[in-house]
């Protein structure tokens, strides 16, 4: 199933796509736990909260989705069109990223291919969603696309073994790990951390849904690609990953504890490239989608 975060002239929603359809299931719940258990409920309007309550669950979502086929209500549901689609989780508690995990990404940046996973810190700040602006910053030189297989947290993990890791997962959806090579490449030099150059405004685009892992099932081994005006610059699956999804949840929650709505970015392919002013970044995942960004200097 493919659960979206959506803007209208009422406020958040949250939307599931079905039959084609977006469904607002914001309203469609609190109409069918009134009239199904006779309670009025304050509405839910953004996939954090269902991830932070534990109700991100697909057999809940089918059942108010099978509420409004029984009453046929579901044209009441139906989305509005001018609803934005945003990041669906717009301020995640975390984002942990991957570096250098995939092999031929480690040697176009004459790096050893690592032995245990690399991870770093994004700003929560730098997210956008679908469609919105990469803005450049002046004087930083080249800025650089990295799309990425994003894992979704579902639930509190802390310690989690191999074995036991897709079980704490929500859903998986695409992040483009936009970066300041040149401030990276300058800060590697002084060993400084890899922070700032990944957490500018709107360095994070993320998005367009969240899948649910019933529709993505273990192991994961997605197509993955970045378009730069229509031409392919990264093409590659996750299957070539250097650290699979449960290795990196486990070597995380030994030292960090994941809390629900929190992002594991899992590292970019080779092929990696400047973006500059006029130009548009897509980056599809198999199974997902499509995420476009349009991109302007400051």
């Amino acid at each position: 199933m493919k659960i979206a975060q959506f803007e209208d002239t009422k406020g958040y929603c949250i939307g599931i796509e079905w039959n084609g359809r977006w469904i607002n299931y914001t309203d469609a719940e609190v109409a069918a736990t009134s009239i199904t258990h006779n309670v009025v409920v304050k509405p839910t309007t953004t996939i954090l909260q269902l991830l932070e309550e534990g109700r991100f669950e697909p057999t809940e979502f089918r059942s108010v989705l099978q509420f409004l086929r029984q009453h046929r209500l579901e044209k009441r549901y139906v989305i509005d069109r001018d609803a934005v689609l945003k990041a669906p989780v717009p301020r995640p508690p975390k984002i942990i990223a991957l570096g250098l995990n995939y092999v031929l990404h480690a040697k176009e940046g004459n790096f050893a291919v690592p032995k245990k996973p690399i991870i770093f810190a994004k700003a929560g700040s730098s997210v956008i969603g679908p469609d919105e602006t990469i803005r450049l910053p002046r004087g930083m030189g080249r800025m650089d696309h990295e799309v990425e297989l994003a894992v979704v947290i579902g639930r509190q993990a802390a310690e989690v073994k191999k074995k036991d890791a897709y079980s704490y997962v929500a859903g998986y959806t695409i992040l483009n790990d936009v970066t300041a090579r040149d401030l990276q490449t300058s800060d590697l030099k002084v060993q400084h951390p890899w922070f700032r150059s990944k957490s500018f405004d709107t360095f994070t685009p993320l998005g367009p849904w969240i899948v649910t892992t019933d529709e993505i099932k273990p192991p994961v081994h997605l197509n993955l690609e970045c378009r730069v005006n229509g031409k392919i610059r990264q093409k590659a699956n996750t299957r070539d990953l250097v650290f699979d999804i449960p290795t990196i949840i486990e070597f995380i929650t030994k030292y960090i504890t994941l809390e629900p709505g929190d992002i594991i970015s899992t590292g970019t392919p080779e092929g990696i490239g400047p973006i500059r002013h006029g130009d548009v970044v897509s980056c599809r995942v198999a199974k997902i989608g499509e995420l476009r960004n349009p991109v302007q200097n400051r």
